[in-house]
Parts: C-alpha cells; structure tokens; sequence
C-alpha cells in the first residue's frame, strides 16, 4: 500500500479505537520480540485506557480510520511507541516521534528491548543514544535505555 505522508491523521487516543489500538499493539510487539504478551486482552485494554494515560499522553496515527500507529510519552519520556506491522518503514513512527520531541522537555528518554534490532536501529537514526542496559520489565528481556538531548 503507498502512502502518502498527507494520508496520515495524528489524533488525541480516543477510547472508541480502543479495541484497534491494543490489536496493533501486540502484534507489532510480538513481531518485534518474538513472545506472546503476558496479559490478556481486556488487561491490555484496561491498561491502555485506564493505567496509560495517567501518566502519559497517547497519541495515534491513522490512515482512513485504521490505528496504524499509537505513542504514549510526556516530556521527558516515551512510554511506547508502536507501528502497525504493515505499515512500518513509511514515516509513521517517525512523525510520531517527531511532535514528540517537539513538544518534549528537549530530552527524552526509552527503553527498547534488545532483541528488537530494528526499535535500535530506528531509534539511533533519530538521534537517540545508548545511556544504560538492563531495566525489569515483565517480558524478563534485557532491554537498552536510550536519551535523547535536543540540540
């Protein structure tokens, strides 16, 4: 599917997408971590409209009404950030990440797990830098902190 970068809609998390957001979700994670996540799915949905958003804005990215792309951050931190399986590689999460650092503290910081090479490699093309390794998480994966600090 070619998309255009005008065909993406960055909206505020509504709970009506919801059930697609938390759908998107776990198949992106499973695809990048190569593990089924722990909680079932209305845990995941619980999480995401109700633990989420205590601390973190929640952004999507959508294409005709189709969550294609959610990232939860504040100003000093990106909680999550998540791309549709097929629709990664096209400047989804990028512009995700972009208004994040636009509305940012001008220093961010990440964790991304370090199996997922391509989170690594993403993240490092946008000017992130490995600051620590190692952080509990439930998935028991060692995981890479990353900062970044705008110049």
């Amino acid at each position: 599917m070619k998309v255009k970068q005008n065909d993406i809609k960055i909206i505020k998390y509504a709970p009506k997408y919801g059930k697609q957001t938390v759908e998107m979700w776990r198949e992106s994670k499973e695809q990048a971590i190569g593990q089924k996540e722990n909680h079932s799915f209305d845990r995941h949905l619980y999480f995401l409209n109700h633990i989420l958003p205590e601390n973190f804005r929640i952004d999507l990215a959508l294409i005709k009404e189709k969550v294609v792309g959610m990232i939860a951050y504040n100003a000093m931190e990106i909680n999550q950030l998540y791309i549709h399986i097929d629709f990664q590689g096209i400047g989804i999460g990028q512009t995700l990440l972009d208004r994040v650092k636009e509305q940012s503290s001008g220093r961010l910081t990440l964790y991304t797990f370090e199996v997922n090479e391509n989170a690594q490699r993403f993240y490092e093309k946008h000017g992130f830098k490995m600051i620590g390794r190692g952080h509990e998480n439930e998935e028991n994966l060692p995981d890479i902190q990353y900062e970044w600090i705008a110049k």
